[in-house]
């Protein structure tokens, strides 16, 4: 490609999902659908976990900002998805793109530590039970989840960097329907092989950081749950469990797929599949998860219901 089929961009076309009109018609009701599951559920997390005072534990805490960035890096991608289904502009400046990505990232890496942070969080509930609300206060919980944050925050930043030091390039069109930054890279016409190394090394990194300390939990969780005696102990730490390996198993499973291997995410039916996977569908799985599974989620519910209706008429 010649030097001078290269220029600077003002803005990208995102391609999105289809071009078939009736295929997009459906997709743009589906992905409507659960957007609205997502932020009810979400947020309905979010204030449920503030005013049930039962649900003010470590647990809940991890929980409760596991939704809402859930309903953050989901609103960052899903609006402008829906919009471009409907209007035949599908352009995105480039400064909208790149914080599209920002925000994106930021909250995709705060998540897989969130699921870490709590992976460790049931290790200490389960492991050292006599030990747990002192091991888990308040500041240390808030610690935690402001390292989450901030591992998120550094980590868009440094792709964001680089990105921007892109001087120009081939096309402005991009297979996908959202700012991911490989199928960016693909239309680059300076070399950008460092920034690809990084797409690829920084979330490797975080998910061998993040899935090591996972693993280790939940082997210490899984000797001590077998040499419980009462079964119904051992059933009640297995329930406890489920909801939090559910959401971790689905997340770290489509994150591999996506960007942890050389070539990948650059904007390829499997690689969409896939992202729209995390970016629509697991947002709104993990409320659903967390509260289906979870008896004090749904005790903590009905009693905000029954607060809510007349001392007459309407029972649970």
């Amino acid at each position: 490609m010649g030097e001078e089929n290269c220029s600077t961009v003002k803005e990208f076309i995102l391609l999105g999902l289809s071009d078939d009109p009736e295929m997009t018609v459906f997709l743009f009701l589906l992905f409507l659908l659960i957007y609205g599951v997502t932020v009810l559920s979400n947020l309905g997390m979010v204030a449920l976990i503030r005013v049930s005072s039962p649900l003010h534990t470590p647990m809940y805490f991890f929980l409760s900002h596991l939704s809402f960035v859930d309903f953050c890096y989901s609103s960052t991608i899903v609006p402008k998805m829906l919009a471009n289904m409907l209007n035949k502009d599908k352009a995105i400046s480039f400064l909208g793109c790149m914080v599209q990505f920002c925000l994106f990232c930021t909250c995709v890496v705060t998540e897989v530590f969130l699921l870490a942070v709590m992976a460790y969080d049931r290790f200490v509930a389960i492991c050292n039970p006599l030990l747990y609300m002192v091991s888990m206060s308040e500041k240390f919980c808030g610690e935690l989840v402001s390292c989450c944050y901030l591992c998120g925050s550094v980590c868009s930043l440094i792709h964001l960097c680089l990105a921007l030091k892109i001087p120009s390039y081939k096309l402005n069109v991009v297979n996908h329907f959202f700012c991911d930054l490989p199928p960016i890279f693909s239309l680059a016409c300076s070399d950008v092989f460092i920034n690809e190394l990084l797409a690829f090394i920084v979330p490797t990194f975080n998910e061998i950081i993040t899935i090591t300390i996972i693993l280790s939990s939940y082997l210490f969780i899984l000797i001590t749950i077998l040499r419980m005696r009462s079964a119904e102990g051992r059933h009640k730490a297995f329930s406890t469990c489920a909801s939090h390996l559910t959401a971790i198993v689905v997340f770290h499973g489509t994150i591999l797929f996506t960007y942890c291997q050389l070539g990948s995410g650059n904007g390829g039916d499997a690689d969409r599949v896939a992202t729209v996977l995390y970016t629509v569908v697991i947002p709104m799985l993990n409320p659903l998860i967390y509260s289906l599974r979870n008896k004090d989620v749904k005790e903590a519910l009905r009693k905000v219901v029954r607060s809510k209706l007349p001392s007459e008429g309407l029972r649970f």
